[in-house]
């Protein structure tokens, strides 16, 4: 009786492991072709998912660390966050992976020894994309083809590199998303009048981040205000090029993106 008691207890252990596995959404690996080259992405959709219902769409955009082939590294910061919070608030996440030698956003890098700082200047966006910023406009498109993707609600986020990658996008794309949160990021303020009173921003960045200097996001804000437009800024005190985990921590910052929807 004792051993059918032990096996009992084992099957309904390994049963809840297994039903609470199968409660838990996964990003599933997935590749993009475009131009002859392959973008690698992982999506993620909810645990219910049900191709009769819409959902908001979420692009999210790595930093330059994550750049390579392995469809692994972009899940680095930020994947387990919005694997948490999937259940709250539904949506397809989508996490492209940037080539190696390549870059989301167009800019100059220089380096101003002087001032012992980067330097980054933003060509106006315009001017021809990236490879991996014409790929990952070219995925966004054949994602919005499908019937269960809420054209009102999609959503852009992204840090550092992808930062700067989610300021280009809104230049180069106004009329399709909801809202964005770029993350110690920097952009073309002169871009600010295309997509400023159309996309809601909250921006954030630490004031000690030596790697994008946080007067990137500060001269993007100046421009919006000066824009009559008043974005969610939040800078963070003695924080570094980490303001992500910052970002993350805010309690209010899923609640915020997902009560935003397209202005027509």
């Amino acid at each position: 009786m004792k051993h059918l008691c032990y096996c009992f207890l084992f099957l309904s252990c390994v049963l809840s492991s297994f039903l609470q596995a199968q409660e838990t959404p996964v990003f599933e690996k997935a590749a993009f072709q475009h131009q002859g080259k392959t973008l690698p992405y992982r999506i993620l959709k909810p645990v219910d998912f049900d191709a009769s219902k819409q959902y908001p769409l979420h692009i999210f955009l790595h930093g330059a660390g994550e750049r390579g082939d392995d469809n692994e590294a972009q899940l680095v910061h930020g994947s387990n966050l919005f694997i948490q919070k999937n259940a709250d608030f539904p949506a397809i996440l989508i996490f492209p992976q940037c080539p190696q030698e390549d870059y989301w956003a167009q800019r100059i890098y220089s380096r101003d020894e002087v001032n012992n700082e980067n330097v980054f200047i933003f060509p106006k966006s315009k001017i021809e994309p990236t490879w991996a910023m014409s790929a990952v406009i070219a995925l966004l498109e054949s994602q919005l083809q499908h019937d269960y993707i809420d054209k009102n609600r999609i959503y852009l986020s992204g840090l550092s590199m992808g930062g700067m990658g989610t300021f280009e996008l809104l230049s180069r794309k106004p009329d399709v998303f909801a809202a964005a949160t770029p993350i110690c990021g920097g952009g073309n303020i002169g871009d600010v009048s295309i997509w400023g009173k159309q996309v809601p921003v909250w921006i954030f960045h630490g004031d000690q981040d030596g790697v994008v200097p946080a007067r990137y996001s500060q001269t993007i804000v100046e421009a919006l205000i000066k824009e009559d437009i008043e974005p969610r800024f939040s800078l963070y005190k003695g924080v570094g090029h980490n303001s992500w985990d910052n970002a993350f921590a805010e309690p209010d910052l899923f609640s915020w993106i997902y009560s935003n929807h397209k202005k027509n």
